[in-house]
């Protein structure tokens, strides 16, 4: 037995030799950092300024941070200057210096490596949406490699987070909503001692939540009007055509441009004259295509389609017609008159749900319709 085990005692060695020198490399390439505290701390000062740069640029914050980092160049270690350069590079991207912001990369490729804030910069330099993912998801996946390890737990602390962030941000620009919440969700989570990160784009995950639920297949234009705080007659034309069957009534299948079903609309009082509820007589003059729609005019759009598709035009006068009935009577609705001819088409729209009282007692007509709320109110009606 002790004969045996004397020729693999060598093999156990190397074996073992074997495994440091992987657990090396594998150390390299995820970019363990070992910098003093003190230049760490210098950096995490930079990332922040720079991540609220990218969220609210300031020509004077743009520039007090190009000599903060200037003021750092001269700490002399290489992953430092590494990750420095390529946090200046990101800063050259927000003044407009591509050039420059290219030079950086490559500084601080060859200073260190693969580490992630170099990574991070090539994805926003690199135009092609697809390969930004490729490359986010392939440092991603690196990392993923030492699950269990203490490698794994400091480059989980360091740099992990932020890859997911710009993942995020590359799935919500190709309209992978759903993959877009799950990649911010996590990284907020690992991010939670830098809480700048959830400041600066906790309005594009809620953003990417409310978009979820549209279809992959939607095209760059609806992508594009979804993504919007306020719209026109034009786009809820555009949108109701790409995402509905809901003009079949007008168009029977014809391919009519939204300009023209705008026309017809108009003349069939499917579009109000105004989208003033307190106006109780139709002014003369039209509205204009390019008009911005407010909920007053979404909820009168709404409700005459919803009515017409269903052949129950008496859905039109069906609550006014009711509250007429009861002796002083007094609107349900805060700040929708009784006698105001939106009267039937908001509390319409509100009973069957496709819109909502946001206080759960007004429903404020005044303000605009986001592309995302538009969306789902019209799949509810369809």
């Amino acid at each position: 037995m002790n004969k045996l085990s004397l020729p693999i005692l060598p093999l156990l060695l190397f074996s073992l030799l074997l495994s440091l020198f992987s657990c090396k490399t594998l150390q390299k390439d995820l970019m363990i950092h070992s910098m003093d505290e003190a230049i760490r701390a210098d950096l995490d000062a930079v990332e922040e300024i720079v991540i609220n740069l990218e969220s609210a640029p300031q020509g004077n914050a743009i520039s007090e941070a190009r000599r903060r980092i200037n003021s750092l160049n001269r700490i002399p270690d290489n992953e430092f200057q590494a990750m420095l350069a390529a946090w200046s590079g990101r800063l050259y991207i927000l003044e407009g210096n591509t050039e420059e912001s290219q030079r950086e990369l490559r500084k601080s490729q060859t200073l260190s490596p693969g580490n992630w804030v170099a990574i991070i910069l090539g994805a926003r330099l690199e135009r092609d949406a697809q390969k930004r993912l490729g490359q986010l998801d392939d440092a991603i996946n690196l990392i993923g490699f030492g699950a269990g390890t203490e490698i794994h737990a400091e480059i989980k602390k360091d740099g992990y987070g932020q890859l997911h962030i710009e993942k995020a941000r590359v799935l919500l620009e190709q309209g992978r909503f759903s993959e877009s919440v799950a990649s911010f969700d996590l990284a907020f989570l690992l991010l939670e001692e830098k809480p700048f990160y959830r400041k600066n784009f906790l309005a594009s995950r809620d953003r990417a939540w409310e978009l979820r639920n549209i279809d992959q297949g939607t095209g760059q234009r609806i992508l594009e009007l979804a993504m919007q705080d306020g719209l026109s007659w034009i786009d809820i034309i555009d949108i109701t055509k790409a995402e509905t069957d809901l003009f079949r009534f007008l168009t029977a299948g014809r391919n009519w441009s939204s300009e023209e079903i705008f026309a017809r609309l108009l003349e069939r009082s499917f579009i109000p004259v105004t989208q003033d509820v307190n106006r109780f007589e139709w002014p003369s003059v039209n509205p204009k295509p390019d008009e911005t729609v407010l909920r007053s005019g979404t909820a009168w759009f709404l409700w005459h389609l919803y009515a017409e598709n269903r052949a129950m035009r008496n859905l039109l006068s069906r609550y006014s017609s009711r509250y007429a009935n009861i002796p002083n009577a007094r609107s349900p609705v805060g700040d929708i008159p009784l006698l105001s001819p939106f009267f039937d088409s908001i509390l319409g729209c509100v009973e069957s749900e496709f819109m909502s009282l946001p206080d759960g007692r007004n429903f404020f007509p005044e303000e605009k319709v986001r592309g995302p709320a538009f969306i789902t109110m019209l799949k509810k009606l369809n």
